[in-house]
């Protein structure tokens, strides 16, 4: 298959790279980003914001999404038939979020990429509502990336190695919990949401939220949530995020069908792609799951 959708790659324009610790080098080397993707046959990548430090030197996210955003559409407009454009927002204050969202459709870009958290606040509070009543209303997709900058635990745990293995993926689980706790996923059933990493630790604890959910209902110690979690698991959408794993494949697809799981390479935290691509050619679904997973619906036609 020489069509395949990138779900999850990035770009960082330099203006926003060089204000970073890490992501310098290969992360701004947009032709070499092409090349990787004429290697693998990938056809289109969708291109994130991983999240950063930048905001830090750049004196606040208000100013890092104007540079990001207007690049990124830039960088899709001159290669159309290559990328689909994920804006970003400052997810530190709610006018400003307001603002860079008129920016964003101005701009034309048709899905935002959003962090697990912010400041440690989840995406279920309040002052996201404006997002994703904007997702709604546009038909909008919203990627969860995972937070890098304080991530959940990280007040407990700082570790080169154990935080970006642990608490990013822990954060972006929360993330979905907690949406799914405050109703929001209820609120706006219709909006697209695409979580990184196959939701970090979910398909492993799938089965635990159901389990518990039935018991602690039983005891009255948890609110009514209308349907179990497992249901709710179901109408979402997860990308594979470079990961190896057929055993991790396999977990996905007892929480989610085919079709709401998308290929990523995370390229280019992620230089092997052909063996993330590999997994899902040699995984023990359908040849109409396959196709699936590597070319995702949602985006084919982007």
């Amino acid at each position: 298959m020489n069509n395949i959708i990138d779900c999850h790659s990035h770009y960082m324009p330099k203006e926003v790279a060089q204000n970073t610790a890490f992501f310098k080098v290969a992360w701004s080397d947009i032709n070499g980003q092409m090349a990787a993707m004429d290697s693998n046959g990938i056809e289109k990548a969708l291109l994130l914001y991983p999240t950063s430090d930048a905001h830090i030197k750049m004196n606040g996210w208000k100013n890092v999404c104007k540079i990001y955003n207007a690049e990124i559409a830039r960088v899709v407009k001159e290669n159309n038939l290559r990328f689909i454009g994920a804006g970003i927002i400052p997810g530190d204050n709610e006018k400003d979020i307001i603002d860079e969202l008129k920016h964003i459709d101005g701009l034309g870009l048709k899905v935002l990429s959003v962090a697990s958290s912010y400041n440690g606040r989840y995406l279920d509070d309040v002052m996201y509502d404006c997002v994703f009543e904007y997702a709604s209303k546009n038909n909008v997709c919203l990627h969860v990336h995972p937070q890098i900058i304080g991530p959940i635990g990280e007040e407990r745990v700082k570790d080169p190695l154990l935080s970006p293995v642990l608490e990013y993926v822990f954060d972006v689980t929360m993330s979905l919990g907690k949406l799914m706790m405050s109703g929001k996923l209820l609120k706006y059933a219709d909006v697209k949401l695409i979580f990184a990493h196959y939701g970090g630790v979910l398909p492993f604890v799938a089965e635990r939220f159901d389990n518990t959910y039935l018991m602690l209902r039983r005891r009255d110690f948890v609110k009514d949530l209308t349907k179990l979690p497992s249901q709710y698991f179901q109408n979402l959408y997860f990308d594979s995020s470079g990961c190896k794993s057929a055993g991790a494949l396999a977990c996905m697809l007892e929480v989610a069908d085919a079709d709401h799981i998308l290929f990523g390479s995370d390229y280019p935290a992620n230089q092997n792609i052909e063996k993330s691509i590999e997994v899902i050619r040699k995984a023990q679904i359908t040849d109409d799951q396959r196709s699936s997973i590597l070319r995702s619906a949602l985006f084919h036609t982007a």
